[in-house]
């Protein structure tokens, strides 16, 4: 595991989804949470702008980790643990879920020998260890080996690769406590209306309009308008306690996100800061929250969502910078306040290097 200069860990690099992150085997981290934050920083190469020192892309979405091991849960094949890794801060945020990193946990767990292929396709069963939830991958596994190349397409990735299903249960107040945390379908903070809900990711909705801009900015022109961002993360802060999150000025939840009536056909538009970058599109479990949020009557989005007015079964798509994100909701409850059962959606994931990554002594000496 180690060099004269450099401690060796085995690491693979996975673009899951529209992120990209390392992928660890808990056992070969540190399993002190201080010590294991230390390695993780000097991974990716943080605190720095670049990460010039790291594998870390400077930029949040290239900043990510996956903790993987075997799971003794019955109902779950892997533990998935999920880290972001602030790039700018000597932070380490592990209070949310990532459903993009997610994408790549059961291709890892096939490559690493935690779960048997099937030929066809296999079923990995992986237990969300930040908020204790149980999602589904199905992995293209012909001959009983993971296929990275196929015909799938998400928008902010290039080209085509395998598609990977996915489908949570259960995510409704994963991190909050509830779905609508603060009680209420819609608030005001700051003299601005908003919608503050959590299936999966916590998330704080505010209409374009009411923030006097279009909803239609680009990822660029978001990250260049200080004013803007001043005045969201001064309701970010004040939500923080509302939505049973306390402090969050070092944390990276809730998200922020704007929304607008749909342009290019979908359902809606957004765009998601996470939580002080604008988001090149949006993340997984965001996207289902934005898409619960719109089939919900009396939310900020009435009236600007277009959703189907029939059915239990409601194809959602959300519109983000870089081009659209499809959930599928399955709904049931009364008309006039519906419950989401479950959420599926499609995304690919490719392996892009297995090997080792290079930390100095000075961070972490393994024992033994």
């Amino acid at each position: 595991m180690s060099s004269r200069t450099q401690i060796r860990i085995p690491c693979m690099l996975i673009r899951g989804g529209t992120s990209k992150g390392a992928f660890f085997m808990a056992s070969d981290l540190p399993a002190e949470p201080a010590e294991r934050d230390r390695v993780l920083l000097a991974v990716m190469g943080s605190p720095d702008p670049r990460q010039i020192d790291g594998i870390g892309g400077a930029d949040p979405l290239t900043s990510k980790v996956a903790i993987v091991s075997p799971s003794s849960r019955e109902d779950a094949d892997v533990n998935y643990l999920f880290a972001q890794v602030v790039v700018n801060e000597a932070r380490v945020d592990f209070g949310q879920n990532c459903g993009n990193i997610l994408a790549g946990v059961g291709p890892y767990a096939i490559e690493r020998g935690l779960v048997n292929a099937e030929d066809g396709s296999t079923r990995v069963a992986i237990h969300m260890v930040n908020t204790g939830q149980i999602a589904v991958a199905t992995v293209s596994t012909p001959g009983y080996r993971v296929t990275y190349e196929g015909d799938a397409r998400i928008d902010g990735v290039p080209g085509g690769a395998a598609p990977i299903p996915l489908e949570f249960r259960d995510t409704a107040g994963s991190t909050c406590g509830a779905l609508l945390p603060t009680g209420q379908l819609k608030d005001t903070v700051e003299g601005v209306e908003l919608t503050c809900i959590d299936n999966g990711m916590p998330l704080v909705l505010m209409r374009a309009r009411d923030l006097q801009r279009t909803g239609y900015e680009t990822r660029e022109e978001l990250d260049a308008d200080d004013e803007l961002k001043a005045r969201i993360e001064k309701i970010r802060l004040a939500v923080g306690p509302m939505m049973n999150l306390g402090d969050v000025s070092a944390r990276t939840v809730p998200k922020m996100c704007l929304v607008a009536e749909p342009r290019n056909g979908g359902t809606i538009s957004t765009r998601s800061f996470i939580p002080h970058r604008c988001h090149a599109s949006i993340g997984v479990l965001g996207a289902v929250s934005v898409a619960t949020a719109a089939v919900l009557p009396g939310t900020v989005c009435d009236g600007i969502a277009k959703v189907e007015p029939e059915g239990t079964r409601k194809r959602v798509s959300v519109e983000h910078p870089t081009g659209e994100f499809t959930v599928e909701l399955t709904l049931g409850g009364e008309p006039d306040r519906p419950e989401v059962l479950s959420a599926a959606l499609l995304r690919t994931a490719r392996w892009l290097f297995d090997g080792v990554v290079g930390i100095p002594p000075s961070v972490w000496e393994p024992r033994g």
